[in-house]
C-alpha cells in the first residue's frame, strides 16, 4: 500500500492528539521495524530473545522519558514489579505509606492528590494477551481500560509503540506498569472507575489523550435489533464512521457489519495503518463491531483490519462509508455534512402530480465527461443553465457512486453510499442537486443495485466469507460484467440496499432512482446456460429473493420520501414492473412498485426502423406501430440512453440514412415522433446537437460542433434548436403528457399507410383537447395528403415543424390554420388536406 501522509494532528499519527513537536519522519521506519519485532507471530523462542531485547532497550529508553516527565511535572511517581522505587525522601515516603495505607483499606478512602504508588496488577491473562496481539480478540473493552479489582481500579492500556504509560485522573498521576509487547498495567486504590486520560511517551514526543477502551458502546439495543432483523431504514446512521460527542467527548463513532470476523481492528492514517492497537469490540449476535476513537474528526483516512475466519487478515474499505478517497487510491474519509440546503419550494411542489401524469422529459448525462475536468461547484454554474435552456425538466446522471474504474461508466460500485470524490465532496455534490433544484430541474441517478465488482478491498468476500455475494458460486457470479451479485435472500443485504435509495433521496434531496439491469436481477437463468442455475422452490426461473427485495425497496421509497419516482430499466415483458405491490398479476406475483419503466422494445423497434433507407421503410412499417399494441402496460419512458451511442452503435444522426442533409432531417422526425409518443422522454448528452462521433467517456460530447467559428455549426445548433421547442411545446401541451398511461390519451389517425412512410395520430388530455401529430419519413413532398380528423374542431394551425428552415430544413410549412372539410377520412367525420415536408414531423393543435 502506498504510505499514507503525515497525520494532521502533529506528533505521532498513532495517537489522535499531541501535548509535543511530532517525531523526526526519519525516526518512524526504524522505530516501527523494532517495535514489530516484539509483536508479531513468532516462535516461542524467538519471541522470548526478542522481548529480553527489547525490554532492556525500553527500560532505559522509559527511564529516560520518566526523568524528563518528573523533571517537567515534579508529580510522577514510577514503580517497579515489586515496590515503589526512584521516589525523593521525605515527601514521597510519606505519599507512598499513604498509598500502601490506601491499597490495604481497599480504597476505603480519598486518594490523595498528587503523586499516586501502583501496585500490580492481576495479570493479563496469556489467552487474551496473545489475542490482542495476533488481532483475534473479539472484546478488548472487557480487558483494556479501567475495570473494578481486588484492592481498587486495575487499569490496562494497549500501546505497542509506547516507552511509558500513565493515568492521569483529575490531580492525580500514576505511572503504569511495562508488561511488554506494548501493555501497561496498574492497580490504583480507588473506589470506583474515575474519569481519566491517559499520557503516552514515545521516543521524541508525548502525548496526553482520551482512553477509547473507557467508554460504552455508541449503539443501543434498538439499533442493533433492528439491524439483526433488516428492518434498519436509517442504517447509514449507525454504521460506517460518525463524528459526534460520546460521554463528554468529541471523536469518531466506527461500526462495520462483519459478522464472519474472528477480529475487527482499526486502521488509519493515524495510527500508520497498523490497527493492533485499536481493536473493535463485537456488539454480539449482531455482527457488528464497534469502537468509539476520542479526538478523531472529519477528513481522517481510515479502514477496517479484518483477521478473517482462517486467521488471515485484510484491509477493506467501509461499506458504508459516505466520503471516499479519490481514485486510484482506495481509502474510507470520515464525514460529516454541514450544508444548508435551499431547495424548499422544489421539495414542497414535487410530489404535487404523480410523475405519470405530469411533463417528464430528461437529459442524461455523465457527470464527469459532460464538461471534463469540471468540479460539482463548477458544473452547477454551467449544467442547471444549459438544461433550462433545452426546457427539460429533468436530468439523470450516470451513477456517481464511488467506482474505482471510470471506464466502468459509474456501474461498477465500491462506494454505495458515496458520490465521487473524482468531482468533491459530498457536500460539493449536494450544492450540484441543489443548483439544479432551485432552477426548476429534477435530479434522477442511476442506481446499481444488481452487482458489485471483486476489488479485494471492497465487498467481496468482506469478512473472509461470502457476505454482501450469494453463497451459491452459480448465484453469485454475474455471468456478463465479471461482477458479484448480491445476496438477496440475506436480511442484512437487503437492508443495506433498502436503506442506501433512502440514503440518496433524503440525504442528497435526489427525485428519483432509475434502478439499473432489474432484467438480470430477476431471473436465475439470466444470461446463463442450462445446468449453470438452480431452479426457485416453485421449479420456475424467477428469483424470488430479488422480487422481494424490489418490492421492498420501492415501498420504502415511496413511504418515506413521497414526490420521488423510482424508474426500472428492465428489458423483458415482466408482468408489473409498475404495478402496486399488493395488487397481483396473471403471473400470481404482486406488482414491482416502480413508477415508470423503459420501453426498451419501441427503442430497439424504432431504431432499427429509422435506420433503412426509406425506399425500405414500407417493409419495416409495423416496427413504428407495434409499441401501441403493449403502450399501456406498463408506465413507460422512452429512452434514448448512452448504451445506444457507444461501442461500435453509432451517434444517433449517424444511425440516419442519407446524405447529411438527409441524416439530420431524420434525427428532427425521429425526435418530433418521439416527443409525441406516449410515454416520457430520455436523450443522452451530445444527442441534443447531433454529435456525429459516438460518446467517449474520456472527452466527452463534441461541443466545438457549437464554435461560430466552425463551418457547421448551424447545422447542429438547428438541431438543439429543435430541442429546445420540442420541449417548451411539450411542457406546455397536457395532451402529450397528462394520459401517457391512459388508452383514452391516444387514438390511431393512420398507422397502416406503409407505402408513404406515415404516421398520424391524436393525442388528448384530460378535457379531451387534442394534438395532432404527423411524422412522414419519406424524401418528398406530399402534397394535398389527406388525414381524417374530429368534426368538432374549426381549425387547426401548425405549432411546430422539423422542416422549418431555423433547424435547417427545407422551410415547407403551413403559415396559416388548416380548416376540415367535411369528408370523412380514415374513420373519422371530417378531414384535412396537408403538404407534408420531406423526413419531417408535423404538429397541429386548435385553433
Amino acid at each position: 500500500m502506498t504510505p499514507s501522509p503525515p497525520s494532521p494532528h502533529g506528533s505521532d499519527p498513532r495517537e489522535p492528539k499531541a501535548t509535543k513537536a511530532p517525531r523526526d519522519p526519519k525516526k518512524i521506519p526504524a522505530e516501527k521495524a523494532a517495535v514489530r519485532k516484539s509483536v508479531t507471530e513468532k516462535t516461542a523462542a524467538e519471541k522470548t530473545v526478542a522481548e529480553t531485547a527489547t525490554g532492556k532497550k525500553a527500560a532505559e529508553k522509559k527511564t529516560a522519558a520518566a526523568g524528563k516527565a518528573v523533571t517537567k511535572k515534579a508529580v510522577t511517581a514510577k514503580t517497579t514489579t515489586k515496590k515503589a522505587v526512584a521516589k525523593k525522601a521525605g515527601t514521597k515516603k510519606a505519599v507512598a505509606g499513604k498509598a500502601v495505607a490506601a491499597k490495604r483499606s481497599v480504597a476505603r478512602e480519598a486518594p490523595p492528590a498528587g503523586p499516586l504508588e501502583v501496585a500490580l496488577s492481576p495479570a493479563l491473562d496469556a489467552d487474551d494477551r496473545e489475542r490482542l496481539l495476533h488481532g483475534t480478540h473479539h472484546q478488548p473493552h472487557a480487558v483494556l481500560g479501567a475495570h473494578p479489582a481486588p484492592g481498587g481500579i486495575v487499569f490496562r492500556a494497549f500501546r505497542p509503540y509506547a516507552h511509558s504509560v500513565a493515568v492521569v485522573t483529575g490531580d492525580l498521576r500514576a505511572e503504569l506498569h511495562d508488561d511488554g509487547d506494548g501493555f501497561f498495567s496498574g492497580l490504583l486504590p480507588l473506589r470506583e472507575v474515575p474519569a481519566y486520560r491517559l499520557v503516552v511517551a514515545y521516543e521524541d514526543t508525548v502525548q496526553e489523550t482520551e482512553d477509547p477502551y473507557r467508554f460504552l458502546p455508541t449503539l443501543g439495543d434498538l439499533d442493533l435489533h433492528l439491524i439483526g432483523e433488516g428492518r434498519h431504514e436509517e442504517l447509514w446512521t449507525v454504521l460506517g464512521a460518525h463524528p459526534l460527542t460520546h460521554q463528554g467527548v468529541s471523536g469518531t463513532r466506527f461500526c462495520v457489519w462483519a459478522p464472519n470476523a474472528r477480529a475487527v481492528r482499526l486502521a488509519g492514517a493515524f495510527n500508520f495503518w497498523d490497527g493492533i492497537g485499536y481493536p473493535m469490540r463485537s456488539l454480539g449476535s449482531s455482527g457488528v463491531w464497534e469502537l468509539f476513537v476520542p479526538g478523531i474528526g472529519e477528513g481522517e483516512l481510515y479502514k477496517f483490519d479484518i483477521t478473517r475466519p482462517d486467521g488471515s487478515r485484510t484491509q477493506r474499505a467501509d461499506p458504508m462509508a459516505r466520503r471516499t478517497e479519490t481514485p486510484p487510491a482506495t481509502s474510507s474519509v470520515v464525514e460529516a455534512s454541514h450544508y444548508e440546503w435551499g431547495d424548499e419550494e422544489w421539495l414542497a411542489r414535487r410530489g404535487e402530480r404523480p410523475a405519470h401524469e405530469a411533463p417528464l422529459s430528461i437529459y442524461e448525462v455523465h457527470l464527469p465527461s459532460w464538461r471534463p475536468g469540471l468540479t460539482y461547484r463548477q458544473l452547477a454554474e454551467q449544467l442547471p443553465a444549459y438544461v433550462r435552456e433545452l426546457g427539460f425538466t429533468h436530468v439523470e446522471l450516470m451513477p456517481i457512486a464511488e467506482h474505482p474504474f471510470g471506464g466502468s461508466w459509474g456501474y461498477q460500485v465500491t462506494g454505495f453510499y458515496a458520490p465521487t470524490a473524482r468531482l468533491g465532496t459530498p457536500d460539493d455534490f449536494r450544492f450540484l442537486v441543489d443548483a439544479l433544484h432551485r432552477a426548476g430541474i429534477g435530479v434522477l441517478m442511476d442506481w446499481v443495485p444488481a452487482h458489485f465488482p471483486r476489488d479485494d478491498w471492497a465487498l467481496a468476500e468482506f469478512d473472509g466469507r461470502t457476505l454482501y455475494e450469494h453463497e451459491d458460486p452459480l448465484r453469485a457470479a454475474h455471468p456478463d460484467w465479471g461482477t458479484l451479485e448480491f445476496d438477496y435472500g440475506r436480511r442484512e443485504v437487503r437492508n443495506f440496499l433498502v436503506a442506501n435509495a433512502v440514503y440518496w433521496c433524503e440525504e442528497f434531496h435526489i427525485d428519483g432512482l432509475r434502478v439499473d439491469a432489474v432484467a438480470s436481477m430477476l431471473y436465475l437463468d439470466y444470461s446463463r446456460e442450462p445446468g449453470q442455475w438452480t431452479p426457485n422452490e416453485h421449479g420456475g426461473r424467477e428469483n424470488l429473493d430479488a422480487v422481494a427485495f424490489l418490492q421492498e425497496m420501492n415501498a420504502t421509497v415511496y413511504r418515506r420520501v413521497p414526490g420521488v419516482v423510482t424508474i426500472a430499466e428492465e428489458s423483458t415483458a415482466w408482468d408489473g414492473v409498475t404495478r402496486a405491490t399488493h395488487h397481483r398479476g396473471p403471473s400470481g406475483f404482486g406488482g414491482l412498485g416502480f413508477g415508470l419503466k423503459w420501453n426498451m422494445g419501441w427503442m430497439h423497434d424504432s431504431l432499427e426502423y429509422m435506420s433503412h433507407e426509406p425506399v425500405y421503410r414500407r417493409y419495416h412499417h409495423g416496427e413504428m406501430t407495434f409499441s401501441m399494441v403493449y403502450a399501456y402496460s406498463e408506465n413507460y419512458v422512452l429512452p434514448i440512453s448512452h448504451d445506444e451511442v457507444v461501442h461500435g452503435k453509432k451517434s444517433l444522426v449517424s444511425k440516419m440514412p442519407g446524405d447529411w442533409w438527409q441524416q439530420r432531417a431524420n434525427l428532427r422526425a425521429y425526435l418530433a415522433y418521439m416527443w409525441a409518443h406516449p410515454g416520457k422522454q430520455l436523450l443522452f448528452m451530445g444527442q441534443e446537437f447531433a454529435q456525429g462521433a459516438e460518446w467517449s467517456e474520456e472527452h466527452g460530447p463534441d461541443w466545438w460542433l457549437l464554435d461560430p467559428a466552425y463551418g457547421a455549426e448551424a447545422d447542429h445548433r438547428g438541431v438543439r434548436e429543435l430541442v429546445g421547442d420540442l420541449n417548451s411545446v411539450y411542457r406546455s401541451t397536457p395532451a402529450l403528457w397528462e394520459r401517457d398511461t391512459s388508452a383514452d390519451g391516444f387514438a390511431w389517425v393512420v398507422g397502416d399507410a406503409a407505402d408513404d412512410n406515415v404516421l398520424a395520430f391524436l393525442r388528448r388530455d384530460a378535457d379531451g383537447t387534442p394534438l395532432l401529430a404527423v411524422s412522414h419519413f419519406s424524401p418528398v413532398v406530399r402534397h394535398d395528403y389527406r388525414l381524417g380528423v374530429p368534426d368538432d374542431i374549426p381549425a387547426w394551425y401548425e405549432v411546430l415543424n422539423t422542416d422549418a428552415g431555423r433547424y435547417g430544413g427545407s422551410d415547407v410549412f403551413h403559415p396559416d390554420p388548416v380548416k376540415p372539410e367535411p369528408q370523412p377520412w380514415h374513420g373519422h367525420p371530417a378531414s384535412i388536406r396537408l403538404t407534408l415536408p420531406p423526413l419531417s414531423t408535423v404538429w397541429l393543435r386548435p385553433a
